[in-house]
């Protein structure tokens, strides 16, 4: 095990896409090589037309392998020749990947695996499925685990249910705030955000069904005599792009909702939005409802697993309403409108997403304390230098 001043550590993740799992990720590596780390960020396969990210201080890998289960190989070598001091892989087939690797290298790196969605989603009991023997490998193989995490407690709740005596917890995803300011701030040229008006509502997130975008786009609906100048702007791209484009012409909403696909910087929309909604059905724990809160939106969130009522505590940071129910959401995007959330209980709310205390609390599951109190030294040092 190297010096705790300066860790040998691979993030590595199956895909590469700019959101999600991957982009975590990302931020995870960029935040350990700005700590002072040396970091390499491994990724199995890259979504077509997207490139490897160029990450300050951290060099990036890429695999080319379209199958996890492949890059079982390439992991092997890895370790045999760099010897990382820790590994951190996401979700729980990659983890799984990454632990059989080690025990057959024998490598002594340090591995945490996070999960990234709730165990029901991922494991099953039917013999000699996919997902059953998942489990089973999962089962064989959690000893060589340094640490299992989760990103929120309810789910760790679920997986000490499913998967016993692992010893799962709970280290949230990194959200930097400081290192978002400039793209907070960068221009935003659209109409519907121009000075004078008021700002819309947004929502971000793929546009697949577990979002629960028509939902929002009902709700939409509803609250038109209740807010007649309330409109809605959702950020991002998927299959059923085209179902909910009908949805928004049927309802007559074509001048109150937009879909502009997906942004390069959704952040510059939410700091000049008041409320962002989330009508997901299912989360892990929420990333983009965290950075929404971060620009002092007021979130209105659907109360699914996993996640969003641990977010808000119970309603305290912000409006907490029944899942897959187009009136509830409708009432609690209206009582944002009315009455939004202060700004110093959004900080509140987002302060355990702060990069030293997620750094810390991985390294503290690892028996590397000592390694995240110098990370943290060397950070503020950092920025008192700026």
């Amino acid at each position: 095990m190297a010096g705790n001043a300066r860790l040998k550590i691979l993030v590595v993740t199956a895909r590469y896409t700019v959101t999600g799992v991957p982009l975590a990720q990302a931020r995870f590596a960029a935040a350990l090589a700005e700590a002072g780390h040396a970091v390499d960020y491994m990724v199995g396969l890259r979504a077509t037309g997207r490139p490897m990210p160029v990450i300050p201080g951290v060099r990036s890998i890429e695999l080319n392998s379209p199958k996890t289960r492949n890059m079982a190989a390439a992991l092997w070598r890895y370790l045999r020749r760099e010897r990382p001091d820790v590994v951190f892989a996401a979700e729980d087939h990659l983890t799984c990947v990454v632990l059989a690797a080690a025990v057959a290298c024998r490598s002594r790196a340090r591995i945490s695996g996070s999960s990234r969605v709730p165990p029901f989603d991922t494991y099953s009991d039917k013999v000699a499925s996919k997902r059953w023997l998942l489990k089973q490998a999962m089962r064989a193989l959690a000893w060589r685990a340094d640490a299992l995490t989760c990103v929120s407690q309810d789910m760790v709740a679920q997986y000490q249910a499913m998967l016993p005596g692992m010893g799962h917890q709970c280290v949230y995803n990194i959200i930097d705030k400081a290192a978002s300011l400039d793209r907070m701030a960068e221009p935003l040229d659209d109409p519907w955000f121009a000075d004078g008006l008021p700002p819309p509502i947004v929502a971000a997130g793929s546009l697949a069904p577990y979002k629960g975008f028509a939902d929002l786009i009902h709700a939409m609906a509803l609250l038109q005599a209740r807010a007649p100048q309330a409109r809605l702007v959702i950020l991002g791209e998927g299959p059923l792009r085209a179902e909910l484009e009908a949805l928004v012409a049927r309802l007559g909403l074509t001048d109150r909702v937009r879909l502009p696909g997906r942004v390069a910087n959704p952040l510059r929309y939410f700091s000049r939005a008041r409320v962002f909604a989330l009508s997901s059905h299912f989360e892990g724990m929420p990333n983009v409802l965290v950075e929404a809160m971060m620009c002092g939106c007021t979130p209105v969130a659907a109360d699914c697993p996993t996640g969003p009522r641990e977010l808000l505590q119970d309603g305290r940071f912000g409006y907490l309403v029944r899942k897959a129910d187009p009136a509830h959401l409708a009432d609690g995007l209206c009582a944002a409108l009315a009455r939004p959330v202060a700004p110093e209980l959004l900080e509140e709310a987002i302060a355990p997403f702060a990069q030293d205390r997620v750094i810390a609390r991985h390294f503290a599951l690892l028996g590397l304390a000592d390694a995240a109190i110098q990370s943290s030294s060397r950070q503020a040092s950092i920025t008192e230098s700026e």
